[in-house]
């Protein structure tokens, strides 16, 4: 049974150093960004005080070497913690870290809009400040921070999808294709329909090997269960059709910026046709570039010797 992801979050995938701070203005996505950076696999923390960040960088071993990527959101809820935000990103690099500011930004009006819309306060308005007063004390108050940015985004203009795109593209090496993962997995009906999955396909329509007594106590994974399924008229004519579809949708879930698609293939028992075509679904996704793990749900209750 193939169960190894063949996308996974390792140096060649994420770009850049182990350490990312997350700045900016308030409303201007940085809980999009957070999000972000953890599919993409940083370890990802909201409203440190930064004067935990050296031992935060320490406990993740980045001095000596460690593999664990960071992403840190370091703004003025802090309150004067965040002042000490440029003492500590000293320290770090005394201690040998190299680090990243992304800052988010966006215009006032948007941002005023963005918190009308969702009825929070601005973190900086104190007693009867309006929002406007508060988003400019906020912007006033990270002039320094901006400066210091190594990347800025303005997200005034661009939906999150879009947010998200302009963050891979600075801190990962991964293509919007690789960044969907995909779980590929067989089941049998007889033993409930699967509650996770995003495209359940049913294969039942296809000559059952169950039926043929030196096939019954074989599974998908073998040679002649395989050989069976995959030499009918029907199948190759369904896998023609089915590839055709996935070629033609798997781009649209890319687009929309999905991370993670669960594709269920369904058969009576879950122990012939749905193996063999799991595997032929996985494999043919594999080479148009998707990274894809594939399972077998009901394997363990299969009819065999």
């Amino acid at each position: 049974m193939d169960t190894q992801l063949e996308a996974s979050f390792t140096d060649d995938v994420i770009a850049g150093p182990g350490l990312v701070i997350i700045t900016g203005m308030s409303g201007a996505g940085r809980t999009e960004a957070m999000h972000t950076f953890e599919d993409l696999g940083y370890f990802c923390i909201d409203n440190l005080p930064p004067s935990l960040l050296l031992n935060l960088v320490l406990l993740a071993g980045l001095p000596t070497g460690g593999k664990r990527r960071l992403a840190v959101v370091c703004d003025l809820r802090a309150k004067e913690f965040f002042y000490e935000l440029n003492e500590e990103l000293r320290r770090i690099v005394e201690a040998g870290v190299s680090y990243r500011i992304l800052f988010l930004d966006s215009r006032d009006d948007v941002l005023l809009a963005r918190f009308k819309a969702s009825r929070r306060r601005h973190p900086l308005t104190e007693g009867g400040m309006t929002i406007s007063a508060g988003i400019q004390r906020e912007r006033d108050q990270l002039a320094t921070m901006r400066e210091m940015a190594d990347s800025i985004i303005d997200t005034s203009e661009i939906d999150p999808r879009a947010l998200r795109r302009n963050i891979r593209s600075l801190f990962s090496k991964q293509t919007d294709q690789e960044s969907l993962v995909v779980s590929v997995f067989s089941f049998g009906f007889k033993h409930g329909m699967p509650v996770d999955a995003d495209i359940i396909i049913d294969v039942r329509f296809l000559p059952n090997p169950y039926y043929e007594p030196r096939l019954r106590t074989h599974t998908g994974l073998d040679d002649e269960v395989r050989d069976f399924v995959l030499t009918q008229d029907e199948t190759r004519r369904f896998l023609e059709s089915w590839c055709g579809l996935l070629d033609v949708i798997m781009p649209g879930y890319v687009k929309e910026g999905k991370q993670m698609l669960s594709i269920g293939v369904g058969c009576t028992g879950g122990q012939h046709r749905s193996v063999v075509l799991a595997e032929e679904t996985g494999r043919h996704l594999r080479q148009t570039g998707y990274g894809t793990a594939i399972t077998h749900r009901d394997l363990a209750l299969a009819e065999v010797n």
